[in-house]
This record gives C-alpha cells, structure tokens and sequence, in this order.
C-alpha cells in the first residue's frame, strides 16, 4: 500500500501543495489558484499518485481562504489535519535553508504530517454551526467597532467639552448619544436649556429624558470657555454618535438572528440549560466546534484545545511546576471564562466551587480557570448524554450572557 501526505500552505488567491511519500520524497510541487478546476485537478493528480492508498491531506489554515478546498476534500471523502500556522512556523526552524518560500512551507505541512500522530483532523460543521460561526465573527467585528467608535467619541469630547465626556457612559446610554447628534457644546446647551432638551428626548422615546438633559445643564454650566475649532470638534462628535446608535442597531439585529439560529441546532436545549450560557456564547460554542465534540475524543484533550488544562514545566529535580497552555483556541477560552462569571451570578454551585477555591489561596483567575475547567467537563457528559443541566429547586433564575 501506498502511503502520501499531501502539504497544503492555503492563501487567499492560490494554494501551494506539495505531496511526499514515506521517506520524505516530494513526489508533487503545485501552484493552486483558488478555483474549484484547479483544486479537482489537483485532487486527481494526487490520487493518481496514490494509486489507491492511503492519502492524507494537511493544511495550516481551518477557515478562510481555506474553506472551498476543505469543503471540496471532505465531500470526496479525503482525510484532512490541521497543522497551526504557529507550528509551521517553528518547524520550519528545523529544515535545512534560512528562506521561506510556500513551496517550503507546504513541504514542512506535508513532513509533519507524515512524522505527527498527534494532530487535529478537520470535519465540516454542521449547517447551522458553520452560520453562527460566521454571525459571532460578524458581531465581534461589530462590538470592536463600536468600542473603537465610544473610545475616539470620548477623545473627541475630551478637546473641547470635558464636562460633557465624563458625564456620561456613552456606551451604554443611547439617549446620551441622541444627545451628542443635536446638542453638544457647552453654549449650545445652555441656550436650548434643559426642558427644551427633556422635551425632545422624551419625543424620540428615550428613557430617563429628564436626568439625561439635568445633567447635560450641569456639565454646560461648569465651562464657559470656548475652545478652538470647537466648531470641527462638534461636527466630529456628531458624525460618532450617528455611528455608534447605527452600530448599536445592527448588533442588536445580529443577537436577534443569532437567538433564532442558535434555537435550530440540537444542542441548543442543553446549551441553554447550562447556567451562564445564553444564546450569543451558545452560538460561540457551536460556532468553535462545529457542533461535533466526538473530534476532541475526551474531555481532557478538549480542555488542552480551550487552554483550560495545566501545561508541566519540569525540569531536573523540579517537578509539579505547572502553566497556562500557549497554544489553544481563544475563542473557547473565552466562552468558558464569560459564562462562568456569568454563572457565579445565578448558580449555587458555581459560586461555592468558586470561594472555596479563593479559600484555597488561588487568585481570581485561577479560580475562574478552575471553574471554567469543571464546568467544561460538566458540559461534555451533558452533549455526551444529551440531557439537561438540572438545578436545585432553591436556586435563582440564570443570569446569561
């Protein structure tokens, strides 16, 4: 039997693939442009090659420019490992020549694939997972905008008006924002005076109209003095409002369709029981695995993904030194931690395994590593089993995320 690895360094535009046999030997160099011919000819070429045995495919990139080929590959049946970019590039060091080239990278993919038994196979999410990946990558696009949209809002204020920019947390307050789209200098405020302020707010149906144009009276009273090119700054600080109310509507339009998918998937009943989950870091989950835990085979390998599982660092006679993981999803990182803060606030037995861990010594994070930990392995028995998180009948509603 034939056995080959087929190194796959994916790009945008075009693919470089380089196929080797048991010893090493390259028995294919090609440059692939991102074409579904070109992929099926070179599926065809490869194979050939093949002639009926074993094939294994690798590539450094799981999404992306990558995604017609792994779709193609799957839907042929071919098996396909993900080798990391971060990987590739610290092998590499190994092989002879400083350069780097894609043909040396696609080599690299192929060679450690051939050499690894430890890497991750890729399968195709299912339908709904792979759309909420998507909408969660669209709604954390979207949320940095509107941080970064807040923070140049603030700055702008801060110029001209820094009663104004302290007064309010313009993240969170929409009428503070509607405000800022029509009244915004200390002199233009002072000369609308606050009923006629109140008065307008109320009409665009905002909430707390009256403490909002109270306190913007306040803050007008405390400057007198005009700053230079207060006139610019102003129309800066208009055109950021707009912006930021537009990207407040379209994240709430994105967690509104992320609700109703993330409903549709079969996870979703026990998910959502679990305390701290609600429907965005659900999706999130989903979104990261695929919706398919049984690639992670146990709950230990699946915690080394999320970087929820010690790393030893021994060394001599040191031993029992422990770290956090380098290499590990972020993005489940990130569910696990948000949803047990989340549950501290709503689950009994979250925040008792939480204090007696702060009671142990450990610090605030290590404590929430702790719990995002157990909490994980709890969840893996639940999919596994396909029930629901059941709560004791004393214990408050969840509080989710």
């Amino acid at each position: 039997m034939v056995h080959l690895w087929a190194g796959i360094d994916a790009g945008k535009a075009h693919h470089h693939c380089v196929v080797i046999d048991a010893e090493g030997t390259r028995l294919l160099s090609r440059k692939i442009p991102n074409d579904e011919a070109a992929l099926l000819e070179l599926l065809a070429d490869a194979l050939k090659l093949a002639d009926g045995g074993n094939l294994i495919w690798a590539t450094d990139l799981n999404h992306g420019g990558s995604a017609l080929l792994i779709a193609l590959l799957l839907a042929h049946g071919q098996d396909i490992l993900y080798i990391p970019g971060r990987t590739v590039h610290h092998a590499s060091r190994l092989y002879r020549g400083d350069g780097k080239t894609d043909a040396k990278d696609a080599a690299v993919i192929a060679d450690q694939a051939r050499m690894r038994n430890d890497l991750q196979p890729l399968r195709a999410g299912d339908e709904i997972s792979t759309g909420l990946r998507l909408l969660t990558a669209r709604r954390a696009d979207k949320a940095a905008d509107k941080t970064r949209a807040v923070n140049r809002l603030r700055a702008q204020l801060l110029e001209y008006f820094p009663a104004l920019e302290r007064a309010f947390d313009y993240s969170r307050s929409k009428a503070a924002l509607l405000l800022l789209t029509r009244h915004r200098t200390p002199d233009g405020i002072r000369r609308a005076g606050q009923a006629r302020i109140q008065a307008w707010l109320k009409k665009h149906g905002t909430r707390s109209s009256a403490a909002i144009a109270a306190t913007a009276v306040e803050a007008a009273k405390s400057q007198h003095t005009t700053v230079p090119a207060q006139h610019i700054g102003e129309q800066i600080v208009a055109a950021l409002a707009r912006e930021i109310l537009a990207l407040s509507d379209e994240l709430a339009e994105l967690d509104a369709l992320i609700s109703a998918k993330v409903t549709e998937h079969h996870h979703a009943t026990v998910l959502l029981s679990m305390p701290g989950f609600g429907p965005v870091l659900a999706a999130e989950f989903l979104g990261a695995t695929g919706g398919d835990l049984s690639v992670f085979e146990n709950p230990g390998r699946f915690a080394g993904v999320a970087g929820l599982a010690p790393v030893p660092k021994d060394s001599g006679r040191i031993s029992g030194n422990h770290h956090r993981p380098r290499r590990y999803d972020r993005r489940l990182l990130r569910v696990f931690f948000l949803s047990s803060l989340s549950a501290l606030k709503s689950c009994m037995a979250s925040r008792t395994y939480y204090d007696r861990k702060r009671l142990e010594g450990k610090t605030h994070i290590q404590a929430m590593l702790s719990l995002a930990r157990r909490r994980l392995n709890v969840l893996w028995a639940m999919l596994r089993d396909g029930t629901s998180y059941s709560r004791p009948p004393t214990q408050a509603a969840p509080v989710a995320a």
